[in-house]
C-alpha cells in the first residue's frame, strides 16, 4: 500500500473527475447536438424537407445526370415546392462543356429557357399544355429522358428509397447517395 500523499489526487477520488485519459460515453451520438455536445440539438435545427401536397407530406428529388443516364446532382426540395426553385439549383452547377439540357414539362419557363440561352446552352423542354405560345423543342432528342427516368426507376427499386423512412433530409440524402453509388458507380 503506499503511503496516503504519493497518488496522483484524481485517482483517490471514486469519481475520477479529471482523469486525463477518460474516453467519452460512446453511446450517445454527439453529430446531432450542440458544438460542445452537451445539449440535444434545438428542433428544427436540421431541415426535413418535407412539404404538404395532395398525397400528404412528400419531397421532390430533382437530378442532373450524365449521357449515359448516370446521376450527377440530386437535390431534395420539399413537396410543395415549385419544380422552379429546383431548377435554379441544378442550372447554377451546370459543366462549362454542356450543350443540351433535357427536362420534364415542370421545368418549363422562359426564365429557365432564357438563362440556358445565354450559356449558348440548347433547352430541350416540352411546353405545357396550357401554355399560349409553344416554343420549339427536338422531338426526338426528347426521348433520350428516358435515361433519367430508368435511373429514378432503379433508385426506386431501394425501399428506403421509395418510401423515405428518415425524417431528417440529410439521413434520406445519404441513403440516395449510397444507393446511386451502388447502382451506377461501383456496378460497373
Amino acid at each position: 500500500m503506499e503511503p496516503p500523499g504519493c497518488l496522483r489526487p484524481d485517482l483517490r477520488r471514486p469519481d475520477r473527475t479529471g482523469w486525463p485519459f477518460e474516453t467519452p460515453d460512446d453511446r450517445r451520438d454527439t453529430s446531432q447536438s450542440t458544438p460542445n455536445g452537451s445539449l440535444p440539438a434545438q428542433k428544427g435545427a436540421f431541415p426535413r424537407h418535407t412539404g404538404r401536397t395532395k398525397g400528404g407530406l412528400n419531397s421532390k428529388l430533382h437530378a442532373m445526370c450524365d449521357g449515359q443516364g448516370r446521376p450527377v446532382r440530386l437535390p431534395l426540395t420539399a413537396g410543395q415546392v415549385s419544380d422552379f426553385k429546383g431548377a435554379d439549383v441544378l442550372l447554377a452547377d451546370l459543366p462549362d462543356e454542356t450543350e443540351e439540357v433535357i427536362g420534364d414539362r415542370g421545368y418549363d419557363s422562359n426564365k429557365i429557357r432564357q438563362s440556358l440561352a445565354d450559356r449558348n446552352i440548347a433547352a430541350c423542354i416540352p411546353p405545357k399544355k396550357n401554355r399560349t405560345s409553344k416554343p420549339p423543342y427536338d422531338w426526338h432528342l426528347c426521348k433520350k429522358r428516358r435515361l433519367i427516368e430508368n435511373m429514378f426507376a432503379k433508385l426506386k427499386i431501394w425501399r428506403r428509397v421509395a418510401t423515405r423512412y428518415d425524417r431528417c433530409a440529410h439521413t434520406f440524402m445519404s441513403a440516395i447517395h449510397i444507393a446511386a453509388t451502388f447502382i451506377f458507380w461501383l456496378k460497373e
